[in-house]
């Protein structure tokens, strides 16, 4: 995989919902300083051992902290930065996030963000085209693997939380 999908090669883009980060309704603080929880650090380190044997050349985010933690142990395995997007943010509007993957990111890359979004983003695809057994799925920690060919996401796979 890698190269630039718009030219013929395959180019794949991770979709991670961010892993477990407790209760909302238990946390006090500002929802985006939430942070993992110990499952969701677990759940972060397995979705590391999964990708980190990937072509990954960047790594995307929602700037909430749940998010950023989730990628963080990727980061490290692979010596890149975690780049903070707001376009990436719980209640962004799933539109602009394919625009997104369809525009700027180019090589194969990471993007890590909420169960709001994700969702939406997957049934979007879907609906244009996109092969998939799962278009309904997205648990805390899971990783969509989009495969990119010629600007178009033809095959969606769900990997569910390790």
């Amino acid at each position: 995989m890698g190269g630039d999908g718009r030219y013929g090669a395959a180019v794949t883009i991770y979709l991670v919902r961010h892993a477990h980060a407790g209760s909302r309704s238990a946390w006090k603080g500002d929802n985006d300083r939430r942070p993992l929880s110990a499952k969701g650090w677990g759940q972060a380190e397995a979705i590391a051992g999964r990708l980190e044997g990937e072509p990954v050349a960047r790594i995307l985010s929602s700037p909430a902290r749940r998010c950023v933690e989730t990628a963080e142990p990727l980061a490290k395995a692979l010596g890149v930065e975690v780049e903070q997007l707001d376009e990436l943010h719980e209640g962004a509007d799933p539109d602009e996030v394919i625009d997104l993957l369809f525009g700027p990111v180019g090589d194969d890359t990471v993007v890590v963000s909420h169960g709001d979004i994700i969702p939406k983003v997957i049934r979007r695809l879907a609906a244009a085209g996109m092969r998939t057994k799962d278009a309904n799925i997205s648990q805390k920690g899971s990783v969509w693997a989009l495969e990119i060919v010629d600007g178009r996401c033809v095959r969606g796979r769900y990997h569910p939380p390790g």
